[in-house]
């Protein structure tokens, strides 16, 4: 019988079969590994954007000219990441609006000490004018692979991709719109109709690998290598973590200046306790009010977690796997669980790696 690996969720454990370690020309594990990479690109390439659209759905569109408190209190409610910003003087999409926007520009306020009370008024377009909050908290940091954990990237460019609308045709190939994701390291990617510039809604590399996973058909057993000894993740030194005793500013400034999502949480003996992701609005709906956020941004992690809902699932809760799980057996841990991110442990439970849906999916394009 083979060894058995299991990927843990909220405490609970999953058992997957993986492949014994062992056996085989390099030549022909070589070629296997081809074989899988090209029937996922294949299939990427025989799929379209509009193949990944829910039957139905909802998307928001927001008018540059409303305030952006109340823009951020319409993703909340609608229970959204994203939405693209249209400009009627143009008539045109000139961006994207996400909620960690308006948490970073909670943190410039905080920063500068700036009148918090003006932010009830302030339009999308006069935020997004801003200079100086554009080219700071809002400009987005693109990481470099391969960097060790403890330096920052000071050689990078980074992106404003609040002056720029990337979009996908309805049409669009999976393959080319993860080209696209990955190429400007993007987090969302609407989808529009282009007769008539319509946004049917805003896709993720979640959204393309759980299309992936629920239509994907092979019997050859083409994914039984490590994820680890394929090269998809990032691994011991490169990994950024964070400690439960942390302020949340502290945190949200790490993530920043790392180009980061998300980050693992450890506690005092170094042990994996949660992830900490970046759209975490915890600390926003405990506020009571502007100021109140603000306050809350002093708040340690330890006491947020403490306040996070544990009656819902969300793809950023804790997941974890090991270096030996295979990556067949994370696509079938990823179906059932939508995780945005595994954090990979060791047999003391401490962070060694990261695998995020973008690793999955960018191990299947052409590198060239």
């Amino acid at each position: 019988m083979e060894p058995e690996a299991a990927i843990s969720h909220h405490g609970n454990t999953t058992s997957f079969p993986r492949s014994a370690s062992g056996g085989g020309l390099l030549h022909e594990r070589e070629v296997v590994r081809a074989t899988g990479r090209d029937a996922i690109s294949t299939f990427l390439d025989s799929h379209t954007c509009y193949s990944v659209l829910r039957a139905s759905g909802k998307c928001v569109v927001f008018d540059t000219r409303i305030p952006i408190q109340l823009a951020f209190y319409a993703l909340v409610e609608h229970d959204m990441q994203a939405a693209p910003l249209w400009d009627p003087s143009t008539c045109q999409f000139v961006g994207l609006l996400t909620v960690t926007d308006f948490i970073d520009v909670l943190r410039w306020y905080r920063r500068t000490k700036a009148d918090i009370s003006s932010l009830a008024t302030r339009s999308i377009a006069d935020i997004l004018s801003d200079s100086q909050i554009l080219s700071t908290v809002l400009l987005h940091h693109v990481p470099r692979r391969g960097d060790p954990a403890n330096s920052i990237n000071t050689n990078s460019s980074p992106m404003n991709r609040h002056r720029v609308f990337l979009s996908a045709d309805a049409n669009t190939t999976l393959k080319h719109a993860c080209k696209l994701l990955h190429k400007h390291s993007l987090d969302f990617l609407p989808v529009i109709l282009p007769d008539d510039m319509r946004v049917l809604a805003t896709i993720t590399y979640t959204t393309i690998l759980e299309h992936l996973v629920t239509h994907f058909r092979e019997q050859r057993r083409l994914f039984d290598d490590t994820v680890y000894d394929l090269g998809i993740g990032t691994y011991h030194e490169n990994v950024v973590t964070v400690n439960q005793s942390q302020t949340l500013a502290e945190v949200l400034h790490t993530l920043h200046i790392h180009g980061l999502s998300a980050v693992p949480v450890l506690d005092e003996q170094k042990k994996v306790k949660a992830v900490y992701s970046r759209s975490d609005i915890t600390f926003l709906a405990t506020a009571t009010d502007a100021e109140d956020a603000l306050s809350n941004l002093d708040m340690t992690l330890e006491t947020l977690l403490s306040q996070r809902r544990n009656d819902i699932t969300t793809p950023d809760v804790l997941h974890t796997c090991t270096i030996r799980h295979t990556l067949h057996s994370i696509f079938e841990y990823f179906a059932q669980w939508k995780f945005n991110r595994l954090v990979v442990v060791d047999e003391n439970e401490m962070a060694i790696g990261i695998v995020s849906a973008r690793d999955l999916v960018a191990y299947f394009l052409d590198r060239s």
